[in-house]
């Protein structure tokens, strides 16, 4: 895919590929947002860059991009690390959808819907004759949502409901979006050797 520039979506959550003797990689975005130090890489890269919580640039990683909203969203720390993990979401904490129950989820409205108060978002069929309703906790726009048939678990994030409204801002980069991705391009940039390796 790489060869007609198309960019390739790979399933590797163990990130297997870094072993691989084929291919070279010049910098790896780790996104993986465990919030607390996470694993190691399974290979080594001359650019590791973390995103948020948990990394600490100059001992998991080269470079810790600031990902929680604040004045210094999209930072880039070179030693040190990003702010902790508040553990709580951004604004109205009812507008995350959590599961309430194992099962598997199917969604009853869709990305860019606009929802009242008490309408069904999703079911979560638990077995063969039980399933759990979850609802929007108050009007506004269904935001994000995971894909019908996937296994959750109870507590896990399953989507969010935004109470603006604005049916148009599902489809669009959000600006929390765009400040971290700036920051993993400045990050990118800012190293000569790698600059170098991009455009040779």
């Amino acid at each position: 895919m790489l060869a007609v520039d198309e960019i390739p979506v790979l399933i590797d959550p163990n990130a297997e590929i870094l072993t691989s003797d084929s291919l070279t990689f010049v910098a790896v975005v780790d996104g993986r947002l465990t919030k607390q130090a996470p694993s190691a890489l399974p290979g080594s890269v001359p650019l590791h860059i973390g995103l948020g919580p948990g990394f600490h640039a100059g001992k998991n990683c080269e470079a810790v991009v600031e990902t929680r909203r604040s004045h210094t969203l999209g930072r880039v720390y070179w030693n040190g690390t990003s702010q902790p993990d508040s553990g709580q979401p951004e604004g109205d904490q009812r507008r995350v959808l959590r599961a309430p129950g194992d099962g598997i989820l199917t969604g009853k409205a869709e990305i860019g819907d606009h929802l009242e108060e008490g309408q069904e978002v999703a079911r979560i069929q638990v077995d063969k004759y039980t399933s759990i309703q979850i609802h929007s906790p108050f009007a506004g726009v269904l935001r994000g949502l995971i894909h019908d048939g996937i296994h959750v678990t109870k507590g896990v994030k399953i989507g969010d409901v935004d109470p603006r409204g604005d049916a148009s801002a599902c489809f669009l980069v959000s600006d929390k979006a765009l400040a971290i991705g700036g920051a993993v391009l400045e990050a990118i940039l800012t190293r000569e050797e790698i600059r170098g390796q991009l455009w040779k």
